[in-house]
């Protein structure tokens, strides 16, 4: 399987190439050289894909010359695109002698894995490019479906011109026909009646990590009540010093009294001085971070949004582009979060409000979050989804 982005768009990877390795079977995962230490890390056989770059650094950049979500995200998947489309003889090569290929939510391998005659099995993060493709559609949403279509196609065909093949409607023509898994919960998401059968919820793909925090962090948390977990993963990689962002939050946490932990904003906290209620952390999973928390103030990416889920802990979602905006809304109509503070409205004013309303509203979240994470945990979406790969791989 290969993937293209942020460690949000590389994680479920890890976990589910993992949970492929438990079932016997030999895993390779191409992405961006910058995360060898990350999949190697992991146990997971690690091929580089694509130019060596700071994709993280790289993308906050892009991200920067936006106020727009919609236009950030275009442009940001964009970028990722022209590196996929540049990476294919790669992929071509790696894809050879494999049972079967994973087409993962940056569809890498798909029009390579054909070519090769190689069986293929998809998965989509985002539930709504999902076509309802049982439903009986009118005749406008033909029209606009198919525009919708097209342009979805558009990085299909720049790769499928590569080997001389004529352009596809739709990207649909290249997905699977077996099996298009979802990582997301049922309990979170229902499942649209109107899908194929091939698209399952598998339950989200995560694994509890051991960690061992170092002596500083041990302390803070010690010696005080449950802290604020601030992690805006690669919205908080700084094109250069973002003092002003996090002044912002320093200040919020001040005056709300709370106890945080800070994660990003690296090159700003090198001359930063903390007051001794907050204290810094650098790459620190997730899955033991967040139940170290209160709550946590995260930009709902895929990642943090099933982790926030996964481990009840409520949410101040804090979105940056559209995708993420979707998800924050998941976690609002689950009763888990306050209502997001959009990147664009963000103040002191508006952090301080944000959490003001959570502190009013806990206990009902923190329920709701604890029963919540009891039904999540139960699905054991990583099994779920190995199990069914292998009826692709050893159909009866």
């Amino acid at each position: 399987m290969f993937t293209m982005g942020t460690r949000g768009d590389v994680q479920p990877y890890i976990y589910l190439s993992k949970g492929l390795m438990r079932a016997g079977y030999d895993v390779t995962l191409g992405t961006h050289p910058c995360w060898r230490s990350l999949v190697e890390g992991s146990g997971v056989h690690f091929e580089p894909v694509g130019p060596d770059i700071d994709i993280e650094k790289e993308t906050t950049v892009i991200r920067g010359r936006s106020k727009n979500a919609v236009s950030s995200l275009l442009k940001t998947m964009n970028f990722i695109m022209k590196i996929i489309e540049g990476a294919s003889a790669e992929v071509y090569e790696l894809c050879k002698d494999k049972d079967l290929i994973i087409i993962t939510h940056s569809q890498m391998g798909a029009v390579e894995a054909g070519l090769l005659g190689i069986p293929t099995v998809n998965v989509t993060l985002q539930t709504e490019m999902i076509g309802e493709n049982l439903r009986k559609k009118k005749f406008f949403e033909k029209v606009f479906g198919d525009i919708i279509a097209r342009q979805a196609a558009k990085p299909t065909n720049k790769i499928r011109k590569l080997y001389g093949l004529k352009p596809v409607r739709s990207a649909e023509e290249v997905m699977s026909d077996k099996l298009n898994l979802i990582p997301v919960s049922k309990y979170v998401i229902d499942r649209n009646p109107y899908w194929e059968e091939k698209n399952v919820l598998t339950g989200y793909w995560y694994e509890d990590e051991e960690y061992t925090p170092d002596v500083k962090l041990k302390e803070f948390l010690d010696k005080g009540e449950k802290p604020v977990v601030l992690a805006l993963g690669a919205m908080s990689f700084e094109a250069g010093s973002d003092r002003k962002k996090l002044d912002m939050f320093v200040n919020a946490f001040r005056k709300t009294g709370c106890r945080a932990v800070i994660q990003g904003f690296q090159k700003t906290l090198k001359d930063y001085e903390l007051p001794d209620s907050m204290i810094a952390v650098g790459s620190v999973p997730h899955s033991w971070l967040f139940r170290q928390a209160k709550f946590v103030i995260h930009h709902c990416g895929f990642g943090t949004t099933a982790a926030a889920m996964i481990y009840g802990v409520p949410s101040i979602p804090v979105p940056h582009v559209l995708d993420q905006l979707g998800f924050a809304m998941q976690l609002e109509k689950k009763d888990v979060a306050v209502k997001a503070v959009k990147a664009k409205d963000l103040t002191e004013e508006t952090i301080v409000s944000a959490i003001e309303k959570m502190n009013r509203t806990y206990e009902v979240k923190k329920k709701n979050a604890e029963e919540l994470s009891e039904k999540i945990r139960s699905e054991n979406g990583v099994d779920e989804a190995v199990r069914l790969i292998e009826t692709v791989i050893q159909p009866q």
